[in-house]
């Protein structure tokens, strides 16, 4: 799978990550992973043709459960409904979960101001809006 100039440029971090499958045994599997300006992409192998699962930004609600090990960070991420997926990484690669947490912060920092600026274009585009605001006026 060819990534685009676009989403090439995006991308804040690249490497592996081992995730905690969700079967009765709990193996954890090595997964390739690629975090972009707007989701974190796992692939099943390392050279990005299979692309196992995409988490979008919009839909993750924190990183939670940080722990460090001698040997790895553990860390889960919280979807919007609850979900809890677990992941570890090597304690020599700056650690993923922080730069997973200041893309989501970055993510939904410029969703707030979006939602403002729309917030504040419709209510200047309604003309009843217009005129209470200027009766208000001094």
């Amino acid at each position: 799978m060819k990534m685009s100039a676009e989403e090439i440029s995006q991308i804040l971090k690249e490497g592996e990550l081992e995730k905690r499958s969700d079967n009765l045994l709990q193996f954890w599997k090595r997964k390739t992973c690629v975090l972009t300006t707007d989701s974190l992409n796992i692939y099943a192998d390392t050279q990005k043709r299979s692309k196992s699962k995409e988490m979008k930004l919009q839909s993750i609600k924190k990183v939670d459960c940080v722990e460090r090990t001698g040997k790895f960070v553990y860390f889960t991420i919280v979807t919007m409904d609850n979900k809890e997926i677990d992941f570890r990484c090597s304690a020599e690669d700056n650690c993923w979960n922080a730069v997973i947490t200041m893309a989501l912060i970055d993510f939904q920092n410029k969703k707030a101001i979006q939602d403002f600026k729309t917030r504040q274009d419709n209510e200047s585009a309604s003309p009843g809006q217009q005129e209470r605001r200027l009766a208000r006026a001094p």
